[in-house]
């Protein structure tokens, strides 16, 4: 099969539908079919020492006038529509994979209406994710504005959605979106879940007495963004009763860089900001205590399965806008969206009990296998040859 995938920033390493559509990609490419990419960005040698794609069509850089300083601090740029690269790359295709509702997509949606190209699309970006960017995410009337555009332009003319989570795929539902919706993980690669697996076989399985001065590692991945609320963790250190044995690591970067680093110059320990590659940031989750999920909105969080894969109990927002915690396996791995008091009770709850912890953690580790990458580019190819078939059907 010769599937497409239209996305405009193919290789950033800071965003999750990009990162998604890498590893989809290459996980297809070992199963015998071919992938290329539909953006305007290239690969980079000092960052993609893997060949992701069977080769792509690349368009110029949309420049977006006013905005485009703070694309830059998200790793993400549009690409420029051009009409001729799109027809030459649709007509390469047995199939067109939309990955991102822009302009580049709905050129391409035209054109494989136009020409007979069976077409499937994906719904991974909320439309808070954008609005939070110039701080208008909680204002429901603009948000509405994205979502019925995405909707018109994009969702409603593909027969089938990939969507990450089930949260996702009521939401759209709810919002009028009338594709077959098909639930599938992002999936994580296996090296997280055997790197846990090594963790968690190779240590006693009770802690017989705690170091009360060892320092405690916190962690949390994902963009330096408004609504990934890296500043209510460290917040929370003000309250909890470990804050001045806490170090905090943030994975990741982003706009707020500067904010976090002077909201966390008041901690005992001012937080690191480390950006790295996968075999690193596996390392680092091995050396990490408790993992936390702050973000006010997710569509999945492959982060945070990614962490407690490597046997880490997550302590998780309960944001009504985020798929997220349908990870937490139970209440005491949740905590009030926005509240850095309630972040502290939950943080405190599982350092006071080490054994508890421990136990979890391999609860966490064996709930992660339900996510692995090869089973959700399974049912990702299951989606693709039913629109191939539905198609050829009403040829």
């Amino acid at each position: 099969m010769k599937i497409l995938f239209v996305i405009d920033s193919f290789y950033t390493t800071n965003n999750g539908t990009s990162i998604s559509a890498q590893r989809f990609s290459m996980e297809l490419r070992r199963r015998g079919h071919e992938v290329k990419a539909l953006c305007w960005d290239s690969p980079t040698p000092d960052t993609y020492q893997l060949t992701l794609t069977d080769g792509d069509f690349t368009t110029p850089r949309f420049h977006m006038p006013v905005f485009q300083s703070l694309m830059d601090k998200h790793d993400f740029s549009f690409a420029k529509i051009d009409r001729e690269k799109i027809h030459e790359a649709c007509d390469w295709a047995d199939i067109v994979h939309i990955l991102v509702p822009f302009a580049i997509s709905v050129e391409a949606i035209g054109y494989c209406e136009e020409i007979g190209k069976p077409f499937t699309a994906a719904f991974h970006i909320q439309a808070e994710n954008l609005t939070s960017s110039v701080s208008m995410g909680k204002v429901g009337w603009f948000n509405d504005i994205f979502y019925r555009s995405f909707r018109y332009f994009v969702y409603n003319r593909a027969r089938h959605v990939h969507v990450p989570s089930k949260f996702m795929g009521d939401m759209i539902a709810a919002r009028g979106y009338k594709a077959k919706i098909h639930v599938i993980s992002n999936g994580i690669q296996d090296a997280f879940l055997e790197a846990g697996e090594k963790k968690i076989a190779g240590r006693p399985p009770r802690v017989e007495s705690e170091d009360e001065t060892r320092l405690l590692k916190v962690m949390m991945i994902g963009r330096l963004s408004q609504e990934k609320r890296q500043d209510v963790i460290i917040n929370a250190l003000q309250y909890s009763r470990y804050g001045d044995r806490i170090q905090l690591v943030f994975a990741g970067r982003g706009p707020e860089y500067d904010h976090y680093v002077e909201l966390g110059k008041s901690l005992h320990h001012p937080p690191k900001f480390i950006y790295v590659d996968r075999d690193e940031l596996i390392r680092e989750l091995l050396e990490t205590d408790l993992y936390i999920h702050a973000s006010d909105m997710e569509s999945e969080a492959i982060s945070c399965i990614e962490a407690f894969a490597t046997g880490l109990v997550p302590v998780i927002s309960n944001s009504d806008n985020s798929a997220t915690p349908q990870f937490a396996l139970d209440g005491r791995s949740l905590f009030r969206v926005g509240d850095p008091g309630d972040l502290a009770r939950a943080m405190d709850y599982w350092f006071d009990h080490p054994n508890e912890r421990r136990y979890m953690e391999g609860c966490y580790h064996e709930a992660a296998k339900n996510y692995t990458l090869s089973r959700s580019v399974t049912l990702f190819e299951q989606m693709l040859q039913e629109e191939i078939d539905e198609h050829a059907g009403v040829k």
